[in-house]
């Protein structure tokens, strides 16, 4: 009988810290992360307010595998940078961080569109796409002293196993390798987009470090409470995952500041479930003086 409890504790304990889709509760933290550079308004990490007592997350968008000519199309994992390499350049990442012990800086792949169209998931094979995002994407990565990766492809040309297995294997090669230190992931309630994340989620979700869940594409308008039945239900559906709360700065969609957001922010902290804020984008709240940015960072500074 000792013998077989002594097996049964085993099994247990090897489950639990073995077993990879298992995570640890979410509870409250100071991340702050902020997307930038997407629409080329000459916005610098220096314009954005920095709260000493946050962890700060800048998140370039975009780079993505196309060609930068007239007309992009797909590379197959050749990454090029479409961000405003002009105003946030390698140099300018340095001095952030040197100024700020607290700022790390990642970059997001895909996004909405390139060009004219859609930015497409198409790769033409999961081996060869992940052989060219390993390689493009260090040499970018080493070139502009970068921190992480998030992934916000949001149009798939490929089935939600090979994005799965494509994105999961880049995120356990340049994590291995010492070239990225987190990943984050920013799917939004889509069924096409959630059927890929979903599935990346659960065979690499142990490898995911945020869940830059993009409330704002809800509907404008999402009252506070909407807004915490979204939230449990993304949580649910991201097990265990540390599910940031969101919003875009422009107002165009979900739970605006000026209708409750900070409300629900402060429901969720109470309830040791606020793991994060994040904001699109840098862009468009310099035109409004980044005044809420201070706001979310003010919450999450306060002692939790």
């Amino acid at each position: 009988m000792e013998f077989s409890k002594y097996f049964l504790t085993l099994f247990i304990l090897q489950a639990i810290f073995l077993h990879p889709s298992i995570h640890a509760a979410p509870k409250n933290s100071n991340l702050f992360r902020e997307y930038i550079g997407a629409e080329f308004n000459n916005v610098r990490f220096t314009d954005v307010p920095i709260n000493s007592n946050v962890e700060f997350h800048f998140i370039l968008s975009f780079a993505i595998d196309y060609t930068t000519s007239s007309s992009p199309s797909p590379t197959n994992g050749k990454f090029n940078i479409f961000w405003d390499s002009d105003n946030l350049s390698p140099s300018q990442v340095s001095s952030i961080k040197n100024d700020h012990s607290n700022v790390k800086v990642a970059l997001s792949l895909g996004g909405d569109s390139v060009g004219n169209g859609y930015a497409y998931f198409n790769p033409s094979s999961v081996d060869s796409w992940v052989s060219n995002a390993v390689s493009s994407l260090t040499d970018i990565i080493q070139e502009y002293n970068l921190d992480g990766i998030d992934i916000d492809y949001e149009h798939f040309s490929a089935d939600p196993d090979t994005f799965a297995e494509c994105i999961g294997q880049l995120i356990t090669t340049l994590k291995k390798n010492g070239v990225i230190s987190f990943a984050s992931i920013a799917p939004f309630d889509d069924d096409q987009v959630q059927s890929h994340y979903l599935a990346l989620w659960r065979s690499f979700g142990h490898l995911i470090d945020y869940v830059n869940f993009q409330f704002y594409a809800y509907d404008q308008g999402t009252t506070v409470s909407q807004f915490m039945k979204y939230f449990e239900e993304q949580s649910s559906n991201y097990e265990g995952g540390k599910v940031l709360a969101s919003f875009i700065s422009d107002g165009s969609g979900g739970l605006s500041p000026d209708n409750g957001f900070f409300t629900a922010c402060n429901r969720l902290k109470s309830q040791q479930q606020l793991s994060g804020i994040f904001i699109w984008s840098a862009d468009d709240s310099k035109a409004e003086g980044f005044r809420y940015e201070k706001q979310s960072q003010a919450l999450l500074a306060i002692p939790h």
